[in-house]
């Protein structure tokens, strides 16, 4: 049996949690989009979203909202709920969902797998099922090659699993599962008899999702956790038997601190996911974040050449540095003229030009002009501009077409903060493809 997964279940409405008992859930200090980031980076393998809509208004902004998780979470979304056509399964994968889940208790959506399993590929499509669904339909599904079953409980599962030959699938029991013991008694009546199983917790309960795959993996239970293809006893550390690591975002690259780890703090961060160190001047380990709420989430670990650095790639909660600032590095000792070529920060720099003059207007700003005419001014500006590399593109000097093309650029950027766009927001797009 191949790794099992724990997800995190709950649904969504208006920017609204809903619990899997149905009750309205207030996260004041996150938005929805970041808790699921939050419940990622606690270890969580994927989000099941049952996502509930009465009116098209809901149900767009409701879409919205799974884009933004699906850029910012960095996890496996699986997307149930409206699904009435094939558009709104087209809508629920264009939105970045893993795959969407059709209710095999709705006729429609019976009717519906077929063609869509055509249209989008039968990974994209999975099934929900419960105790009281037609087991015929449910194997239906399995004979049409969908491989991935949702089923409500446990209960369901067990009830369905031998006549449709749910061994060969890789099934995910849903429920409000909040404890071990639980997860346990899955896993012991799905052993062997499926490929794969993903339990689901209840989103009322802040869960250290690692933890519990470490006890599934001390117990015999296949979990995935964080894996080194080295021991710490591989690296060469210092007199006092420590290693520097050098702390960056994910993201960014941005270099955020510089700490050290022994033996011990190393092995804590890959238990848990998020960077322990040790304190030469407290003479004691340290999470990171465990005071200040700013943890860091591992992503990467390298080590360098000569093996005695490591460089931790991280997701940075709030501020890096003690002070407050971002990153430690903020005192400049020295610096020389030169023009910035990494093309991420160049965009960034003059989006945030054009972002500042449309919050804080200039006299005589060209900018500020495009944004007073409105959004007909600038898609015209934007068309004019597009032509004008087509025609650049026919010259055989290529200085012209670069020219037009950073023009071109310049008033996308104008439309982007028209419309509320960020450059993250397309690069995470054109990784998505």
């Amino acid at each position: 049996m191949k790794n099992f997964n724990l997800l995190q279940q709950f649904s969504i409405k208006s920017n609204s949690f809903i619990s899997g008992d149905g009750s309205v859930l207030n996260k004041n200090d996150y938005s929805v989009p970041d808790y699921c980031r939050y419940i990622a980076n606690r270890g969580a393998d994927g989000l099941f979203i049952t996502e509930i809509s009465e009116t098209d208004a809901e149900h767009d902004e409701n879409i919205d909202t799974i884009k933004e998780i699906v850029s910012i979470a960095d996890t496996k979304v699986y997307l149930a709920g409206n699904i009435k056509r094939l558009e709104d399964v087209k809508k629920y994968l264009y939105a970045g969902a893993e795959a969407a889940v059709l209710d095999f208790n709705k006729e429609s959506n019976v009717e519906l797998l077929k063609e869509a399993c055509d249209r989008f590929g039968k990974d994209k499509i999975a099934v929900y099922f419960d105790d009281t669904t037609d087991a015929d339909a449910v194997k239906s599904a399995c004979e049409a090659g969908v491989k991935c079953l949702f089923a409500k409980n446990i209960k369901a599962y067990t009830k369905l699993y031998i006549k449709c030959s749910l061994k060969n699938f890789d099934t995910v029991v849903l429920g409000l599962i909040n404890d071990y013991p639980l997860i346990k008694e899955v896993y012991e009546i799905s052993e062997n008899s499926i490929k794969g199983i993903a339990i689901i917790l209840s989103e009322k309960t802040d869960v250290d999702y690692m933890n519990v795959k470490y006890l599934s993996k001390n117990d015999g239970i296949p979990a995935k956790t964080l894996e080194t293809n080295v021991k710490f006893s591989d690296f060469k550390t210092n007199n006092d038997g420590m290693i520097p690591v050098i702390v960056q975002d994910y993201r960014t690259d941005e270099v955020l601190m510089l700490a050290y780890m022994n033996e011990e703090a190393f092995n804590q961060t890959v238990t848990t996911g998020r960077m322990t160190y040790y304190s030469r001047s407290r003479n004691e380990l340290w999470e990171k974040g465990l005071t200040s709420g700013h943890f860091q989430y591992v992503k990467a670990l390298y080590a360098d050449c000569d093996s005695d650095t490591l460089l931790a790639k991280v997701f940075q909660v709030g501020a890096a540095c003690h002070t407050g600032e971002r990153s430690c590095f903020f005192n400049e000792v020295l610096k020389t003229d030169y023009k910035e070529n990494n093309p991420h920060k160049i965009l960034d720099n003059v989006f945030d030009v054009i972002l500042d003059r449309k919050a804080n207007p200039k006299e005589g700003s060209y900018t500020n002009y495009l944004f007073d005419k409105g959004i007909d001014k600038i898609l015209k500006k934007v068309g004019e501009e597009a032509t004008e590399i087509i025609i650049a593109a026919k010259n055989p000097n290529p200085e012209e077409i670069k020219y037009e093309i950073s023009d071109f650029l310049y008033h996308v950027m104008v439309l982007m903060a028209e419309r509320g766009v960020t450059w993250e927001d397309i690069m995470t797009e054109l990784s998505r493809r």
